[in-house]
């Protein structure tokens, strides 16, 4: 699988560490961008939520011109499969 991660979480979010965890197991390498701490980010978040601040929120980019998937709270196996399309 290849490709970009980016999860935009917060540090007391339990859906978001539960996913690293996920995503380290299967060594998929990600970047994680807390919104708290970044308010470019934050807006990002809301505008996938309809104006909520949801996370984790995970956009992928595959590589070879794949299309960019932007999920909330997503499944591993949705990151996989964002990855692989």
């Amino acid at each position: 699988m290849q490709g970009t991660v980016t999860m935009y979480s917060t540090t007391w979010c339990g859906y978001c560490r539960r996913l690293k965890s996920q995503l380290d197991r299967e060594g998929i390498a990600y970047t994680e961008i807390n919104i708290e701490q970044d308010p470019e980010s934050a807006a990002f978040v809301e505008k996938a939520n309809g104006g909520n601040q949801t996370v984790p929120t995970v956009r992928v980019l595959p590589t070879e011109g794949g299309t960019e998937v932007v999920m909330t709270n997503p499944s591993l196996a949705q990151v996989k499969q964002a990855l692989s399309a």
